[in-house]
């Protein structure tokens, strides 16, 4: 099975012909880093799950194995597996950003910084919430 793999430049530009953008970079790297705008962020232990267009715990952005996904990682590596464990699933017109987020990031395309990211809400342990 071979696939093209795609260029930031051409990233960019099927993102806004429609295709979706998958960052599957471990948390710290995006709070790091920070995170490419419009891209679904799913770790890479559920991409098969999420985006199965059968599956039931699918996004809801996985509408059939038509779908345009582009998977990034941090720098080009995981992403080809996980492109390719996606043609295995069906979904024929899957590929990877050559170089990943730091190739995103390097070609000067648009990146929320990592101070605009929100980190993920805690919850107060029960006996901190006791004592307020």
């Amino acid at each position: 099975m071979t696939y093209a793999r795609v260029s930031p430049d051409e990233a960019h530009a099927a993102s806004l012909e429609g295709a979706l953008l998958v960052d599957i970079r471990y948390q710290a790297l995006r709070e790091r880093d920070g995170l490419i705008p419009g891209a679904v962020v799913v770790e890479r232990n559920e991409l098969e799950w999420r985006l199965d267009p059968q599956g039931s715990h699918r996004l809801p952005e996985a509408t059939g194995h038509d779908l345009r996904v582009v998977v990034i990682c941090n720098e080009g590596y995981a992403s080809t597996l996980a492109a390719a464990s996606l043609h295995a699933l069906g979904l024929h017109r899957a590929t990877d950003l050559t170089g990943g987020f730091q190739a995103w990031k390097s070609a000067g395309l648009p990146v929320v910084p990592p101070e605009a990211v929100s980190p993920p809400e805690e919850v107060a342990p029960p006996e901190a919430v006791a004592r307020a």
